[in-house]
């Protein structure tokens, strides 16, 4: 399946920006000191915005990539 450069790179930015509230949410979690399960939603929402992050840049890099060949 081939897509344009703009939209991969639009793919790209809404992942990152996916994952930058995946990592607010987990630390929004953390910092709450009376809720019961705050380690575990901490974990899941680094590990979700490190998936994102690293699926939004590898879009972003062959997005661009695409545009100069």
């Amino acid at each position: 399946m081939k897509i344009a450069s703009d939209t991969g790179k639009a793919i790209g930015l809404i992942l990152i920006y996916t994952a930058l509230l995946f990592f607010l949410v987990g630390v929004a979690a953390h910092s709450k000191s009376d809720f019961h399960s705050r380690a575990l939603i901490f974990r899941t929402g680094l590990v979700t915005a490190a998936v994102l992050t690293a699926l939004g840049v590898t879009t972003l890099l062959f997005s661009w990539r695409g545009k100069q060949g």
